[in-house]
């Protein structure tokens, strides 16, 4: 398998690089009669478009979506889905300078030396622009989760040093306007502001930089996850790390929570109400899943991205032939990513857990 798919049931193919035609992704395993919102799919495609704010790249990618196969008169047919997103704004001139030359900290090397070839235009296959036929598919899928009751929300909770405060709050609408408001995609406005302003002098600098983002899936029924490799939080955690840029994971409490005691650390369950589905917890370090099933509670999970490689200064690298060389980027890259990267993690998060949803119903009489 050449690493192309991703999921069992639910599962997707992308295809396309950064400077071809097109790229696109084939669904299969979506169930029949889904009601297809292509509204809906564009409105997400939006939001992780380039060319939306000063502090994104200003590639101008419409990202229209179409539709070839697998939905007749607005509902899914049973059969693949295939999407095509064409590539409109491709400056592959920008990239001649690094035809023979490996930019630091990009996949130019490793793909030489695992295929012995390489599309330089914008790194062809390893280009976050990949990751917009990821957002096509996991609308989709989030239109089928949502038929189930369960909603994903994603924000940005750093740049750089910057931290925003801790949401609690229960209403996802409220939280996804607030968020919406703002360019960074910050649910807290006064760290949003702050957030800004930094990405925007670190722009002017020619430099990029860091930041994470965090998840909530509310929902969720418990019985999700399988109990041994395919537990719902290391699927979680190949997914996000699938995703440019991320270089950690972390569900629950995390790295924090090697720091408690067990005394601390452990959810205590909570009597059972009479009008409900689940159990309870007073507390939910556990990130709403154990031993790799989910419990019924708040699925937490966090994300963190590096800066992006390309920045515009000058730089020592090597050559193909090994040869000391240097490098200056060109062209339109982000000066920090996780503004855009949000809806990639809300996408890949759906289409965890409408894979493992249809796998629990496989599972159970």
């Amino acid at each position: 398998m050449a690493g192309n798919s991703f999921g069992q049931l639910f599962r997707i193919t992308t295809f396309g690089e950064s400077h071809g035609v097109a790229i696109g992704v084939i669904i299969d395993g979506c169930p029949a009669q889904l009601d297809i919102d292509m509204d809906f799919i564009q409105s997400e495609l939006d939001k992780r478009r380039p060319g939306q704010s000063k502090i994104t790249t200003q590639r101008k990618e419409s990202d229209t979506v179409q539709i070839l196969s697998g939905i007749f008169e607005g509902k899914s047919t049973g059969t693949p889905i295939a999407l095509l997103i064409p590539n409109e704004d491709q400056r592959s001139k920008d990239y001649g300078h690094n035809i023979d030359v490996y930019r630091p900290s990009h996949a130019d090397y490793v793909y030489d030396a695992k295929y012995g070839i390489r599309d330089h235009r914008g790194g062809g296959r390893s280009s976050a622009r990949e990751t917009a036929a990821r957002v096509a598919a996991g609308a989709i899928a989030k239109l089928f989760l949502k038929q189930q009751g369960i909603e994903i929300f994603a924000h940005v909770t750093s740049v750089g040093k910057i931290e925003a405060p801790n949401l609690e709050s229960n209403d996802l609408l409220s939280l996804l306007a607030i968020r919406e408001e703002n360019i960074v995609r910050c649910a807290d406005p006064a760290t949003a502001h702050e957030m800004i302003e930094f990405i925007d002098s670190v722009r002017k600098d020619g430099d990029t930089v860091g930041g994470k983002i965090s998840c909530v899936i509310k929902g969720c029924p418990a019985g999700l996850g399988e109990p041994v490799f395919d537990k719902l939080h290391a699927d979680l955690g190949k997914a996000m790390l699938s995703i440019n840029a991320v270089h950690g994971f972390e569900y629950g409490s995390g790295f924090a929570g090697s720091e408690l005691r067990g005394s601390q650390h452990n959810d205590i369950p909570q009597p059972k109400a009479a009008d409900s589905k689940v159990f309870k917890t007073t507390t939910n370090y556990a990130g709403g899943i154990l031993g790799g099933i989910s419990n019924g509670m708040d699925i937490t999970f966090k994300v963190a991205f590096k800066p992006v490689a390309t920045i515009m200064h000058n730089q020592q690298t090597i050559n193909a032939a090994g040869e000391a060389s240097e490098i200056k980027g060109k062209g339109r890259h982000d000066p920090c990513v996780v503004p855009r990267a949000v809806v990639i993690v809300e996408a890949m998060a759906a289409l965890v857990l409408a894979d493992q949803f249809l796998r629990n119903k496989a599972s159970v009489v």
